[in-house]
């Protein structure tokens, strides 16, 4: 898929105002949908200037701006935050393959998975006040072009969720089980955002496995420190969602190697899949904005951008305590 093909609906989208169990949405009150609602809609005139300049940026191609970058830290590739509007972050469940000694502060997830290479820059604002959030940390986890987790890698992609549960003997009520098989971290990374609320990943495009479409899963988590051990701990999640691709954009990107060889399932696509209809509600469109990094076509490499409005005054005790968090 040339870049002109998807030109208009990149344009548009940066315009535009089934698992069961731990998969399943998190059901919002009215009154909650109200205020996210209200929040966005304030964010969005605050930041709506900003919507053309970046529809602008993205069609100039890959000409990257002059920075310094240390050892330790890759330079964002937009140098601020590119928003088309305030996009609030649902509640949303973190699904059953969040496995918190296997999350790892690193820039580049991607350990050896094979894949189109995907570079994620995020950009983080609180919807309280419309501002970037700084040194905030943004937790990410997907799985890799067949479908499998790191940590869960001998649970078969293609079986439902229900099913695995019953093959191990677990039940739909226990939110307490362990699934993990393993101790490998693959396509799983953090890192904080920077002084602009903006952080990079670099990872591969996700597969999609059964029941689910092509996603990525993300936390923000505020109050977090880097021990002298070289662990992270972290006390607080401020929100918790999940990212998505244009169902035209994965059609395209599935059709390839090594994607194309997951043949045992059909895949899910966005209108089907109950977390994506659950997400893209009340001002938050849960998809990547994407350029190819080549500026022809989005196979040899993807650049995406999305900006995550938080509530940082509703936050959770973190699952990421202690010394399980590695670092790189």
């Amino acid at each position: 898929m040339k870049a002109t093909t998807l030109t208009s609906l990149l344009v548009s989208a940066l315009l535009a105002a089934a698992h069961p169990g731990p998969h399943a949405p998190n059901k919002r009150s009215e009154e909650e949908l109200a205020r996210r609602d209200f929040a966005s809609s304030k964010c969005a005139r605050h930041v709506g200037e900003m919507q053309k300049r970046r529809v602008e940026k993205r069609a100039q191609g890959l000409t990257k701006r002059n920075s310094s970058v240390t050892v330790t830290t890759e330079s964002p590739y937009y140098p601020t935050i590119q928003n088309e509007t305030c996009i609030l972050t649902p509640e949303a469940t973190t699904g059953p393959y969040i496995w918190e000694v296997s999350q790892t502060l690193r820039q580049d997830m991607t350990e050896g998975q094979s894949g189109i290479p995907l570079v994620m820059d995020i950009g983080v604002i609180d919807i309280n006040t419309c501002e970037p959030m700084q040194n905030v940390l943004v937790d990410l986890w997907h799985c890799n072009a067949t479908g499998s987790y790191s940590s869960f890698t001998k649970l078969s992609p293609n079986t439902p969720f229900e099913e695995l549960l019953e093959q191990l003997n677990y039940t739909i009520v226990d939110d307490n089980f362990d699934l993990h098989t393993d101790d490998t971290t693959f396509l799983r990374g953090m890192w904080p955002t920077d002084a602009n609320g903006v952080m990079e990943m670099k990872t591969i495009v996700p597969g999609f496995y059964v029941q689910r479409t092509v996603h990525i899963h993300v936390q923000v988590h505020q109050d977090w420190v880097l021990q002298s051990n070289g662990t992270v701990k972290t006390d607080t999640t401020a929100n918790t969602g999940q990212i998505f691709l244009s169902d035209d954009l994965s059609e395209y990107l599935m059709s390839t190697e090594p994607y194309v060889s997951h043949t045992e399932i059909e895949r899910t696509t966005n209108a089907e899949d109950v977390i994506y209809a659950a997400e893209a509600v009340n001002g938050w469109f849960p998809e990547l904005a994407v350029i190819p990094m080549d500026g022809e076509d989005y196979a040899n490499g993807i650049i995406g951008y999305i900006t995550i409005g938080v509530d940082s005054t509703r936050t959770n005790a973190s699952t990421l305590m202690g010394d399980g968090v590695i670092t790189h």
